[in-house]
């Protein structure tokens, strides 16, 4: 395959080096902006204020090489993949993952419309993949897109390369969807690949299988697809602390919420102080 043509890489981080040669990419926060209110007055339910939505997720490959007897054209067997943070099933959010893979391959726009959502193939060189994300129309009706760079070689070419290790390399993302609707917060408040704030008092979810953009059949299999006896499982990356990082910005966004609340309270009841007493002195 032709290495000169590569896909446009729409945003570059800083890579940090583990000591197995892995690499993980530095987090970020991906948030989901809001759609129109046009498009809002199209859902039966009403939007959640104050509350945000995260859902880690990490993109990457894991690329092996197929030792001396394999064809210079085929010398490595690569995977590309979203997953979530701990390897919990995405598609109760993610509705369906289109890889972009390089020109020279066979049907190069690979859609994956269910979990594991990956693409392998073989081939000798490096290049950009294009990941999209569609989510599902309770959750966001607006895409998300991602670019990773397919290394098949690892940092420290000084010796030869080996078949029992591959080159790993993969980014994490929380994706934040603000002002959930209340059938997305409903359907997705208890799922593991979400972190849900606390709610606020008084708040009367509805019942998501009246509301939901899931397939009923999708929603009570709640195993389907997912990645924690992934065969690749012993090379993802862990990322527990970003995992912890994240459940303080949920903290933080609670607290920030509640002194939200306080300061309204607070200029409610300063606007009532200076309002007349209806009281005349004559």
């Amino acid at each position: 395959m032709s290495q000169s043509q590569t896909l446009p890489l729409k945003r570059q981080q800083s890579e940090n080096p583990s000591d197995d040669g892995s690499t993980a990419i530095k987090p970020s926060r991906l948030k989901i902006s809001l759609p129109s209110e046009d498009s809002d007055k199209k859902n039966l339910n009403k939007r959640v204020k104050d509350v945000e939505i995260c859902v880690p997720i990490v993109y990457g490959t894991v690329a092996f090489y197929l030792g001396r007897k394999a064809s210079e054209a085929q010398s490595h067997r690569w995977t590309v993949y979203v997953r979530g943070a701990s390897n919990e099933d995405l598609s109760a959010v993610v509705k369906r993952v289109v890889f972009q893979l390089h020109p020279s391959f066979n049907n190069p726009t690979r859609v994956v419309e269910s979990p594991p959502f990956e693409v392998t193939e073989c081939g000798w060189g490096e290049f950009e993949i294009a990941i999209t994300l569609f989510f599902h129309s309770d959750a966001c009706e607006k895409q998300l897109d991602l670019y990773h760079h397919l290394k098949l070689y690892p940092e420290d070419e000084s010796g030869p390369q080996t078949t029992k290790k591959p080159v790993v390399i993969e980014s994490y993302n929380e994706v934040v969807f603000p002002e959930p609707l209340e059938g997305f917060l409903a359907r997705i408040q208890n799922h593991p690949a979400a972190v849900v704030p606390r709610l606020p008092p008084g708040l009367n979810l509805p019942n998501p299988v009246l509301v939901s953009a899931v397939p009923n059949d999708h929603m009570n299999d709640k195993q389907r697809g997912d990645t924690k006896d992934h065969p690749l499982g012993q090379w993802f990356l862990n990322f527990s602390e970003a995992d912890e990082l994240l459940k303080l910005a949920a903290a933080r966004q609670q607290v920030q919420a509640h002194i939200v609340k306080l300061r309204r309270q607070l200029n409610l009841l300063e606007g009532q102080s200076k309002q007349p007493s209806g009281y005349k002195c004559t």
